[in-house]
């Protein structure tokens, strides 16, 4: 069993309340526009830690982090990448890969609203967490935690972190 935490759109920003929910964690993942670097090795500091880049992050970040990161967790296959659209309308990059090989788990940031969605189509679930960091139209910072349980992903909840 693993608790996660996931977040995107940090923005360079990294505060008290992020890494009083970071503690609670197994494993951080970081669904891109990192912004600072200082935002990722704060986090690698404190528990393992799992990303991709995204369209804002600089070359440092685009050596450390890929665009695409497909893993297993537990019994969990997971795809996070940055901008990926939404079931129905995915990014073209991605949509034929979903199509042929979908993961379990969907993981994408870019947009700054948090959404939950289950993909009937394609047989999977699709996470959003909002942004986390202070950049952006978003009124809510917000994250999301939840457990990966063998094959099962259960216990989601919102994580509203307050007003940017």
């Amino acid at each position: 069993m693993k608790k996660i935490l996931l977040l995107s759109d940090t923005h360079s920003h990294i505060d008290v309340t992020i890494l009083k929910y970071v503690n609670q964690a197994d494993e951080i993942w970081h669904a891109g526009d990192i912004g600072d670097l200082i935002v990722t090795d704060t986090i690698k500091k404190l528990k393992p830690l799992r990303g991709v880049y995204g369209n804002i992050d600089d070359n440092q970040a685009r050596m450390e982090f890929p665009l695409h990161n497909r893993f297993m967790c537990e019994g969990v296959d997971v795809w996070i990448t940055h901008i990926g659209g939404y079931p129905g309308k995915y990014s073209p990059n991605i949509k034929d890969e979903i199509a042929v090989n979908p993961p379990k788990l969907f993981i994408c940031g870019h947009s700054h609203i948090l959404k939950v969605i289950f993909d009937k189509k394609n047989n999977l679930l699709h996470m959003n967490p909002g942004a986390a960091g202070k950049s952006g139209f978003h009124q809510v910072r917000t994250m999301l935690r939840f457990v990966i349980d063998g094959d099962k992903i259960k216990d989601l909840e919102i994580i509203e972190i307050g007003k940017k």
